[in-house]
């Protein structure tokens, strides 16, 4: 399937937006810094510094593989799995839900939605076709 220039530059910025994200967040968890393991706390976690950690770890392990192109859909799945794991620990202590509850679902959608204007392969795959009448 062809993919126009615009269409590419989408998927490329909304890509990097969630790396970029990704990012920042594994990086605050590697430090962790003092607000990272209070808010593991208020969420239903220790807030042990290893805990924080090896989040940090698997988010940029998930932020890698998304931004190397042969590895980018099994870096989608992986990350969908984790912002899954944060939407239902938002849930579960009934955290806002445009701000807190939704906010992995919209960082899922960007990390989709790049790849898929990104990569012709993933097109392939799961074609939208316009609807017939």
């Amino acid at each position: 399937m062809p993919n126009s220039r615009a269409s590419l530059w989408i998927g490329r910025i909304l890509s990097a937006l969630v790396i970029l994200f990704l990012v920042m967040d594994g990086g605050i968890k590697l430090v962790p810094i003092k607000e990272v393991t209070e808010t593991m706390q208020l969420l239903g976690y220790s807030g042990s510094v290893n805990q924080a950690r090896l989040l940090g770890i698997i988010t940029l392990l998930c932020a890698l593989l998304y931004a190397v192109p042969q590895t980018s859909i099994l870096g989608a799945i992986l990350l969908t799995g984790l912002l899954g794991g944060a939407m239902a620990t938002h849930l579960r202590v009934d955290s806002p839900l445009f701000t807190h509850l939704l906010f992995g679902f919209y960082i899922g959608v960007m990390a989709w939605g790049g790849l898929y204007l990104r990569d012709p392969h993933l097109r392939a795959m799961i074609p939208i076709r316009p609807q017939s009448l």
